[in-house]
């Protein structure tokens, strides 16, 4: 592995992960902030081309149509003091306490056992809320993910997916069992499938050259026929014509389109863009996915997470991180003001060699 070390990229993951979220939490809501929005609200507070965490609403911004989410007034520039609590973190720590608890042979009725333990039921949403409240019914994987649950392909289980590259550096295969494994409590078709990509994704940035060379990767790992498969291959196919990034994510629209804007397919198609045409430039990465709109804090998360690990903590320009005071907000019980560095440190003393987890997965 050439480039940072290891310990440093996985810190780098972590970081980025909670720097996107931050970033695309204020417009977070695909039906009202669309890249056109977005990029007007830009250019009226002065902010385009996009460099730094989002600077606060213009006087008139309710008469312009530019009411941020109720959390803006501690996720925008200048007021970050430590992230913000956000379901995209939440699942990354629960999923790093899930391996310490249970190890690499963890099964889907302990990813199921562990929310119910740690996670409060008001802080899950969509398919994760229907598969919570079928755990409390008395159902069993994989009825839990099927069962009253219309959201079975939205992008919740791609956004628990990142612990399971960050824990399986170079071993995209190995993440995307992991993550298939904790998806099917609440996901089925492509929405598992956007897991395992982005588990894969993420293990893939450990060794890739280069955003490109992990999209690749982790396209192996799915199948080649998935709706998810041809939607991330057209995004590759566009930038590799030279399309720019607007017209290509305008291109990816026309295929997803009638799809919720938080359903996995558009979404995916957004983070390949934004990682593509971010070219492994932190800030370029996530400012271009957060700006291509739909689950802006949710893509900003992923897309901040592979471009932390492909350039490490210490490529990530430090006004992304340091407004972060190494401080994360978690609903997860007993997590709540843990440092970040820690986090990182636990990541790594699970993805050393000797963890046993060659031996755990040959066995499931």
């Amino acid at each position: 592995m050439n480039g940072p070390p290891l310990a440093d990229r996985i810190l780098g993951g972590w970081s980025g992960r909670i720097a996107g979220n931050m970033l695309g939490k204020p417009v977070e809501r695909g039906d009202h902030w669309t890249r056109d929005r977005i990029d007007r609200y830009l250019r009226a507070t002065h902010a385009l081309p996009l460099t730094d965490y989002l600077p606060e609403p213009p006087p008139d911004a309710s008469g312009a149509g530019f009411e941020l989410r109720p959390e803006w007034r501690e996720c925008v520039r200048g007021r970050v003091h430590g992230s913000c609590r956000d379901d995209d973190v939440d699942y990354a720590i629960l999923a790093l306490h899930l391996l310490e608890t249970h190890g690499f042979a963890f099964t889907t009725e302990q990813v199921g056992e562990l929310w119910l333990l740690r996670l409060p039921f008001r802080q899950t949403f969509t398919a994760e809320r229907a598969a919570y409240r079928n755990l409390v019914g008395g159902l069993k994987p994989p009825l839990t993910a099927t069962y009253d649950n219309p959201y079975q392909e939205w992008i919740g289980a791609l956004i628990r997916a990142d612990v399971f590259g960050w824990t399986s550096p170079g071993d995209p295969r190995r993440a995307a069992a992991l993550a298939r494994r904790d998806a099917v409590l609440s996901h089925t078709g492509n929405g598992v499938y956007g897991a395992m990509w982005a588990a894969a994704l993420t293990a893939a940035a450990f060794t890739a050259a280069g955003p490109r060379a992990a999209v690749e990767t982790a396209l192996e790992r799915i199948p080649a026929s998935s709706r998810l498969a041809r939607v991330v291959r057209h995004v590759v196919a566009l930038h590799e014509a030279g399309v720019s990034w607007p017209d290509a994510l305008t291109e990816a629209e026309r295929e997803t389109s009638g799809l919720h804007w938080i359903h996995t397919l558009p979404n995916a198609a957004v983070i390949t863009a934004g990682l593509l045409y971010g070219a492994g430039d932190f800030s370029r990465t996530i400012a271009l996915t957060v700006r291509g709109g739909l689950d802006t804090d949710s893509n900003g998360a992923t897309a901040g997470s592979v471009a932390g690990v492909l350039c490490g903590a210490s490529g990530i320009p430090r006004h992304w991180t340091d407004p972060l005071e190494d401080r994360v907000r978690s609903a997860v019980f007993g997590f709540d003001g843990v440092r970040i560095g820690e986090l990182a440190e636990r990541t790594l003393a699970l993805s050393g060699p000797g963890d046993g987890t060659e031996r755990e997965l040959s066995a499931n």
